[in-house]
């Protein structure tokens, strides 16, 4: 009898110890996702790691704002089908940026100032989330021939968006001080780009799988007809990017503003904050005198980033353009890219480990500009611009996509390109959080969106400008090594240490 007491009893254990086990774990998880480490760079305590990744998860909410709309889906689609002509819709597409970063450059420093006093940083993240959101969905109306919004409607809601997206990166950038401890800011800062480019191959592979495949391919995975009744002959997978990635953002922005700490609200009042702000970030550019450091960096950023940020607004409708892709070669391209994308984001967090980053901005800049030239020598005629192609000959395969030397060098070249330019953004971020005084971080991070945006008019219309006077993209778009070298021996002048608030 006590035998089978024993059995049953052992046999109640054994069924309990999964249940225990599988508590164990998810406390264990939990504690995890709970712990901090010390204090953050600033000072406060460190955010947990559930609000760190909530914080980097932001970017993987926004940032396929930039592949989906900036780059090779709705970029090349408005340049060469809402406009009708390349040159011409490089040069609007170059337009529209710019009037984007003059809006930035004068208004990005100010908040940055009102947020330092204000405080709260999450609330001005929401208001500029929903705005961008907004932006993105109404670019559904943007049609072929401008017969949906007037050309001139459509190129005001993507700067709108624009403008939205960068107002708040200054919030979001502000942050990362304040939530992780100076050894782990590289790699938090890294996390984030990666995630981002993640996301887009995400969504860029769902469009592509969705909407711009079916009825090219006989493939099993493949649907015969577009989901949800897209029309591909009206161009409507290009014109839905904007509205599936506001769904995607207002979706993965909700765990940043329930799981990450926000700095504490001033007792200031939104005028008193408004007014205190304005005067700071006056007495900010005029004390850059006194941080000649911190302004050398900005200083320099503000050429090498104009480079970086044209490379991102022309490349994929120079590509598109160049090689004659339609919507399925621009979002295989985009894909690809994305992936190393995504490892340019580790990598930058491991440069910036490795050499500093100072030495980790010259490999990530200066990369990207000798491959940004090798890029500019390809064509569908020739290969590194001294050897001839026959771009009639047989194909290298029967799949019509990327079929030819001179497309697949191309993607290679431009593949490295991925990888150094978003390691060179993560780099430029830790930058400024390494030499930026502390108690003054958001309205440096604000001048930090002012060094990126202030010339970016002048790149873009720059380019535009030398794109339709010689008309050919690819004499614009040596512009971009001009702005790119310019920065890298600016750097030359920056130390990497941290400035002391006056």
């Amino acid at each position: 009898m006590k035998s089978s007491t024993d059995a049953a009893e052992a046999a109640v254990a054994a069924a309990d110890e999964p249940a225990e086990t599988a508590i164990a774990e998810a406390a264990g998880w939990a504690q995890w996702l709970g712990a901090r480490e010390g204090f953050s760079t600033t000072g406060d305590r460190s955010a947990s790691r559930l609000g760190q990744t909530s914080w980097a998860l932001f970017e993987w909410a926004r940032n396929p704002f930039v592949l989906l709309i900036t780059i090779y889906l709705f970029a090349p689609y408005f340049s060469n089908d809402v406009v009708g002509d390349p040159v011409r819709g490089l040069a609007d597409a170059g337009w529209v940026q710019g009037i984007s970063g003059i809006v930035i450059a004068l208004l990005a420093p100010f908040l940055g100032a009102i947020a330092d006093h204000g405080g709260r940083r999450k609330p001005w993240i929401a208001f500029y989330t929903l705005i961008l959101a907004t932006a993105m969905v109404l670019l559904w109306f943007a049609k072929p021939h401008s017969t949906g919004f007037s050309l001139f409607l459509v190129g005001a809601t993507w700067a709108l968006a624009n403008v939205s997206f960068d107002f708040s990166a200054v919030f979001h950038n502000s942050l990362l001080p304040s939530i992780v401890s100076p050894k782990r800011i590289a790699g938090l800062s890294g996390l984030g780009l990666a995630l981002g480019n993640a996301a887009g191959i995400l969504l860029l592979l769902f469009m592509l799988l969705a909407f711009s495949l079916p009825g090219k391919v006989a493939w099993s995975f493949v649907p015969s007809h577009p989901i949800w009744g897209i029309s591909q002959a009206l161009h409507e997978p290009e014109r839905l990017a904007g509205p599936v990635g506001a769904i995607w953002l207002v979706i993965f922005s909700i765990p940043l503003f329930l799981f990450t700490p926000d700095r504490p609200a001033s007792s200031l009042s939104l005028f008193a904050a408004m007014r205190a702000g304005v005067k700071s970030v006056i007495r900010t550019v005029i004390s850059l005198r006194h941080y000649k450091n911190v302004g050398f960096y900005l200083l320099a950023r503000l050429f090498f980033n104009d480079g970086m940020t044209a490379v991102l607004v022309f490349g994929g409708i120079y590509a598109s353009s160049t090689f004659h892709w339609g919507p399925v070669s621009r979002i295989i391209y985009g894909i690809v890219l994305s992936v190393f994308a995504v490892l340019g984001g580790f990598v930058g967090g491991w440069l910036d480990n490795a050499l500093g980053s100072k030495r980790a901005i010259f490999v990530s800049i200066g990369g990207t500009t000798l491959f940004g030239l090798l890029a500019l020598t390809m064509g569908p005629d020739r290969i590194l611009w001294f050897i001839p192609y026959d771009p009639h000959g047989p194909t290298l395969w029967k799949v019509p996509f990327f079929n030819t030397w001179p497309e697949l060098i191309y993607l290679g070249i431009v593949c490295f390109i991925a990888i150094l330019i978003t390691a060179g953004y993560a780099n430029s971020r830790t930058m400024l959080a390494r030499i930026a005084p502390i108690e003054r971080m958001t309205e440096f991070f604000g001048l930090y969106a002012l060094s990126g945006q202030a010339t970016s008019f002048l790149a873009t219309i720059f380019i535009a400008w030398l794109a339709v006077a010689a008309h050919s993209q690819r004499i614009g778009l040596l512009g971009e090594t001009m702005f790119l070298s310019i920065g890298l021996a600016l750097m030359f002048f920056v130390r990497e240490e941290r400035a002391t608030a006056l």
